[in-house]
Order: C-alpha cells, then sequence, then structure tokens
C-alpha cells in the first residue's frame, strides 16, 4: 500500500491562539496557497480547518515511517 507523505509540525507558542492551539501538540501542516504571505505556514487547528500562522510558532518535524502511517491513518 503507498501511503500519502503529510507534514507535521509541533507547536512551541499559541500565545494569543490558547482557544485554537495547544502548545507542545502535533498539527498536520496543509500545502500553501499561492497567496500565502512568506513567513506563514498553514496548519489543521482545533477547529479542523486550515489558518495561516507564524512559522515562528512551530517546528516542522519529520516522523518515523511507522508513528506517520499511524496517524495518516487516524484521519480517515
Amino acid at each position: 500500500m503507498v501511503w500519502p507523505h503529510m507534514r507535521f509540525a509541533i507547536c512551541l507558542d499559541n500565545k494569543g491562539y490558547e482557544a485554537s492551539l495547544e502548545l507542545r501538540k502535533i498539527y498536520q501542516v496543509s500545502s500553501p496557497e499561492s497567496n500565502d504571505p512568506e513567513g506563514y505556514i498553514r496548519i489543521i487547528d482545533e477547529s479542523g480547518e486550515d489558518y495561516l500562522y507564524n512559522k515562528k510558532a512551530f517546528e516542522v518535524i519529520e516522523l518515523p515511517q511507522r508513528t506517520e502511517r499511524k496517524l495518516i491513518a487516524t484521519f480517515s
């Protein structure tokens, strides 16, 4: 089975977005859109929608393949 590649990021700063982001939580990163401003990242937050957040608030992470597969399976 071929697994789609998804990107993930961990929230390191949720100041001002406490209702939308949990500190130290892993979030799925959405693909950028053509009009997204430089220095921002699209995150699927607690609302289940993707929003732009400052990249400085996140660290994009590489997960072990097994962990990534298990996370992807939770989205189905």
